[in-house]
């Protein structure tokens, strides 16, 4: 290739790769009407099919998004109203409210108490061999990383 015809190549090469065209749509976003608009007066309008499909699974999150909004909603104000009782509450109201379960839980205990008493039993055990004290102690140590692990094994 003479230089002549390298230079034609590479400036062909520049020019398309310069060029700027607009890409190529392979489905409409949008419409857009061309037809010419009246020199005065209302547009008159122009028919556009709606075609929106909305898939199942956002249709089911819209739904399942309100049921929350709704059950929190609820579960605000019913904690608005305990807090708005509780705000007015005296002492003796509170005590007498309680004391059915402390009652309760005084009851439990006893009756927990008599039923390990119940449970445990008197035993004495005599041992009867002989002795053996051993005094080595195997130390194996494996250190690794970030944590290390020390074993003593008696023998």
């Amino acid at each position: 290739m003479s230089e002549s015809e390298a230079a034609a190549a590479a400036k062909k090469i520049l020019e398309d790769a310069c060029r700027s065209e607009p890409p190529v749509r392979h489905f409409p976003t949008s419409f857009r009407d061309e037809t010419e608009l009246p020199a005065y007066g209302p547009t008159p309008p122009v028919p556009q099919d709606d075609r929106r499909l909305v898939p199942a699974w956002a249709a089911g999150i819209a739904v399942a998004s309100i049921g929350v909004g709704a059950g929190v909603t609820g579960i605000g104000c019913g904690a608005w109203l305990v807090l708005q009782g509780l705000a007015s509450v005296t002492l003796d109201g509170v005590l007498m409210v309680t004391l059915p379960f402390a009652g309760a839980a005084m009851v439990a205990t006893a009756i927990g108490g008599a039923i390990s008493k119940a449970r445990s039993a008197v035993s004495k055990t005599y041992y009867e061999g002989p002795v053996v004290q051993n005094t080595q102690i195997n130390n194996t140590s494996n250190q690794r990383g970030m944590f290390s692990r020390t074993r003593n094994d008696v023998r």
